[in-house]
């Protein structure tokens, strides 16, 4: 079942039979969706937009349940995300939140588009979260300020910072480092990573010219 608002791409039915339900039009609002839907028992939820707290309240009840459920929010990084449904809760629930959200939630996908460098496009850069015992533990804690350094280490889950992935498009000169700039998570620390590799990139040029110099003095 997915919940939409609007309904953007219609889904044939393939390997699995798709129910689209637009806000509005088929369902009053994303919470009322929600629950209507768990009436029905579908095995996936497509949640459009997490836009308030009986969304979110609905949605994290929806998957304590056992059904697998997708939802997007308008937030930067992974650690963001977390703390934004956290945040979205009164001060007296956000520990069972907490709770709740170290128990049921299995990853976090954050991207931003950015226009191909000399080139017509886009190219997608993420940050990908897996929430393994250690980062469950941390959510749980309220130590999710150290969220980004488990990222970090857990490269062998597929674990990225949206900044490190940012990078590898710059340096493989596929995107424009002012547009990096203007998406990176910590701008002051991607500048001086460009500036480290300017520098770099001018030594190297200035090596070249003298051993060409020195070639030519030889012959």
């Amino acid at each position: 079942i997915t919940i939409e608002d609007p309904i953007e791409y219609y889904h044939p039915h393939k390997k699995s039979v798709f129910s689209q339900r637009e806000v509005g039009a088929d369902v009053p609002s994303f919470a009322e969706a929600l629950r209507r839907a768990l009436r029905q028992d579908p095995d996936v939820i497509l949640v459009g937009e997490m836009r308030d707290l009986e969304t979110m309240e609905a949605a994290i009840r929806a998957a304590e349940t056992g059904h697998l459920v997708f939802g997007t929010l308008h937030t930067t990084g992974a650690q963001g995300t977390i703390n934004r449904i956290i945040d979205a809760f009164p001060v007296a629930q956000q520990e069972q939140i907490r709770v709740q959200l170290s128990t049921n939630l299995i990853a976090v996908l954050s991207q931003t588009l950015l226009p191909l460098k000399g080139r017509s496009g886009r190219m997608a850069a993420y940050e990908f979260l897996m929430v393994t015992p250690a980062i469950s533990n941390l959510i749980r804690e309220n130590k999710t300020y150290r969220i980004d350094s488990s990222i970090q280490t857990g490269k062998k889950f597929g674990m990225q910072l949206l900044d490190e992935h940012l990078w590898r498009l710059y340096d493989q000169d596929l995107v424009e480092g002012d547009e990096c700039l203007e998406k990176a998570r910590f701008p002051a620390d991607f500048q001086a990573k460009m500036d480290e590799k300017a520098r770099g990139a001018a030594g190297l040029a200035a090596k070249d010219n003298v051993l060409e110099d020195q070639s030519d003095s030889s012959e």
